[in-house]
């Protein structure tokens, strides 16, 4: 593969390759070879009396109608299906017989059949799709409209201006500051990702930060993600990304085939793509994944070196997933799917299993329910499924299954998904079972036979959520992926996906007549309360178990603290009552276990008589903050100081302190290293900066250690350029 590159001085060390695979030092080669001094011809032309002066790409005029002013790169940037202007200065006043064009070509080999060699033209000659008018003369200066079709290939043009002469065809020379990028166009209705509402538009393409929901559905956190597609080197980045995945240039104006490649390559299961997959608790080999503040460094170090990056979990996945579908153009925003059921059988059942004595079967149990899952959605046209099935499509980059035979997923249509239409592409059937498996308990006995004893149809998506438009607020959008459980159209969607091969649990259970619950108070130790309820006419005596465990948020435990077998009240003094059992779990139990990982799992099984009872109840943990603060003139290229200070609260030290910071359109990625913070100890640090951009901007903080990981913090700021923000 050869790469072009641009050196970008002064910011990074190392070039950001700028290529669409191809070789543009003979754009013309059935003609002479490429030389700086001399312009490639189709034939020798005699006398020409017209000639090129000057190409003005008029970036000024064009950027903000094209909504790409923010985008830091030398070139013009504009958007597909909507009008830029080119002016031209010739030798002399263009006379009525003079005739010439404008060459846009892409990739290698460039061929109008393909559409990677545009020829427009601005008379009554036919050219190609692209149209073109002489929107006003000067003298000598002319300015062109040019219009690229709604459909047009997405990537990195070259241009050229040719002149048609008695003798032959005259074209100007090669000239990288006339190149120009085409990126997909959500302001055009006949483009495949045209958003009709300018809020959403704002928010879905033009946002450079955002929130991305964690924790637990009853106790949800968030953390700020740097998605930055606008910061100089990340539209080569991503071109690139297109690039090594060998993606055919004239399929690059496909929504579907391009953002099912980019699924695919923003993990590095099996094609070398940008990042790795790492979810176990040792991170030695590259930087843990809670350690990210964005997309930026990972997207430039992806391109620059060509090596996957180390390391990723869903959310890490998402937000660059979401900078490389901003960045070209699409509206896009990440999902969070709280309980979200990774089901291995393929189908709509996610089976725990227990042992006899009520404990965890980890061997055995293949499914698993994650904390939370983030995946991304795009809004797109599908001209490939029925009407009504376009709009928010799900498009997931974390590495859970193959599709089509790489690990990738989607697109899926939210419509599908809810209404069970699960025989359309792509994928629809595995996002389906992520947010409507039912939970089936078994128990195993000494022969292996497994015999469900309680099945949880609410537990697995009980919420879904993104961020609010304009908003850095939690919106729910479970009811476009699911109608209320139970309901006549739940059933009707159920029905329908079990028509299309989805299994179900169609077990038949008596009426539970014993309950128990786990209820949480938090202080320094974590006090629980477990309740047992009989509603039978009996007094019965339970025999139970508590398992606590940190858990990563996949499920998978990390390190077990507590395993204890106890009994429930002997006896109830009256018919129909609950009665409570209480824990108390010393901070010191389960703190040395946390590591990174701060959630912790109790799950308490218990057997009276002939009956099973089981509930879980996950944790979210709180950690402690950095303080945030800005200081200056908050005005574009005024210098601006940023503090990020932090107290170690723990009576431990915390060593191998890694702190970063970013901020879009204000302060570029930086990083500062402690070895040690001792207890009670504070640190602070500060930075100087030159904003960019104006308008709402947003600096985030990380700092991550061993024992202590993902302590965010953020702070946004207005930045004007005169005036108001």
């Amino acid at each position: 593969m050869s790469k072009e590159t641009n050196n970008y001085k002064g910011r990074y060390s190392e070039p950001v390759p700028t290529s669409n695979l191809q070789n543009d030092e003979n754009d013309f080669p059935e003609f002479e070879p490429f030389d700086e001094d001399a312009t490639p011809r189709s034939f020798a032309p005699v006398g020409a009396a017209l000639s090129v002066q000057h190409v003005d790409m008029c970036q000024q005029l064009n950027k903000p109608n094209h909504y790409t002013t923010a985008y830091d790169i030398q070139n013009l940037v504009v958007r597909r299906g909507q009008e830029f202007v080119v002016r031209v200065t010739f030798s002399r006043p263009l006379a009525e017989a003079d005739d010439f064009q404008l060459e846009f070509l892409i990739g290698s080999n460039p061929s109008p059949s393909k559409g990677t060699l545009v020829a427009v033209t601005f008379g009554s000659r036919h050219g190609g799709p692209w149209s073109g008018q002489i929107v006003e003369a000067q003298g000598e200066s002319v300015l062109l409209g040019i219009t690229p079709t709604a459909d047009a290939i997405v990537g990195k043009f070259r241009t050229y201006v040719a002149i048609v002469t008695s003798g032959g065809m005259q074209r100007t020379s090669r000239d990288a500051n006339t190149d120009l990028y085409l990126l997909f166009n959500a302001w055009c209705p006949q483009d495949a990702v045209f958003l009709a509402d300018e809020a959403a538009r704002r928010e879905y393409v033009m946002s450079d930060y955002g929130v991305i929901f964690q924790g637990t559905v009853s106790a949800m956190s968030q953390r700020n993600w740097m998605y930055g597609q606008f910061e100089r080197g990340v539209l080569d980045a991503c071109i690139y990304i297109l690039d090594a995945s060998r993606m055919p240039i004239y399929n690059r104006g496909n929504i579907i085939q391009l953002v099912r490649k980019g699924s695919a390559m923003i993990n590095s299961q099996d094609d070398n793509g940008v990042l790795v997959g790492n979810w176990s608790d040792d991170y030695s080999m590259g930087m843990p994944p809670t350690s990210w503040t964005g997309s930026v460094k990972i997207l430039l170090q992806y391109a620059n070196t060509g090596v996957s990056i180390c390391f990723a979990q869903c959310w890490v996945f998402a937000g660059v997933f979401n900078t490389f579908l901003r960045c070209l153009g699409i509206p896009s925003r990440v999902i969070t799917n709280f309980n979200s059921a990774h089901d291995n059988t393929g189908n709509l059942k996610t089976d725990l299993i227990f042992k006899t004595d009520g404990t965890p079967d980890r061997r055995n149990t293949r499914d698993s329910i994650w904390n939370y899952h983030c995946w991304n959605e795009v809004f797109i046209v599908r001209p490939d499924l029925p009407a009504g099935l376009s709009g928010w499509q799900v498009v997931d980059a974390t590495p859970q299954e193959t599709s089509d035979g790489h690990f990738r997923c989607g697109p899926a249509s939210v419509t599908a998904i809810k209404e069970g239409l699960l025989c359309h592409p792509f994928d629809s059937g595995f996002v389906f079972a992520e947010v409507n498996s039912d939970v089936v308990f078994h128990k195993r006995d000494r022969y292996g036979t497994l015999s469900p004893y309680r099945v949880d149809k609410t537990h697995v998506g009980q919420g879904i959520y993104t961020q609010a438009v304009g908003s850095p607020a939690p919106m729910d959008i479970t009811h476009t992926y699911k109608y209320p459980e139970g309901s006549a159209d739940d059933n009707r969607t159920m029905a329908r996906a079990e028509e299309y091969g989805c299994e179900r649990d169609h077990s038949e259970l008596p009426d539970t007549q014993l309950t128990v619950t786990i209820t949480v108070s938090l202080g320094h130790d974590v006090n629980l309360a477990v309740d047992f309820q009989n509603q039978t006419e009996h007094s019965t005596t339970v025999q139970a178990h508590l398992a606590g465990s940190v858990v990563f948020y996949t499920g998978v435990i990390s390190k077990s603290f507590r395993d204890q077998n106890f009994t429930g009240p002997h006896k109830y003094s009256n018919t129909r009552m609950s009665e409570r059992v209480m824990f108390r779990i010393p901070a010191q139990e389960y703190m040395p276990h946390l590591g990174s990982q701060l959630s912790l799992q109790f799950i308490v099984t218990g057997q009276a008589d002939d009956q099973s009872v089981s509930a879980i109840k996950v944790i979210e943990m709180q950690t402690p903050s950095l303080t945030l603060m800005v200081s200056g003139q908050p005005q574009v290229q005024q210098e601006m100081i940023v503090t990020v200070s932090f107290t170690n609260p723990f009576n431990f030290p915390l060593q191998g302190v890694h702190l970063a910071m970013e901020g879009a359109g204000l302060v570029t990625h930086r990083t500062r290293y402690y070895s040690v913070i001792e207890p009670l100890s504070s640190i602070s640090w500060k930075e100087s900066f030159f904003p960019r951009l104006d308008g709402p901007r947003c600096i985030v903080a990380v700092l991550d250690s061993i024992s202590l990981r993902q302590v965010t913090s953020s702070v946004l700021i207005c930045i004007v350029h005169t005036g108001y923000c």
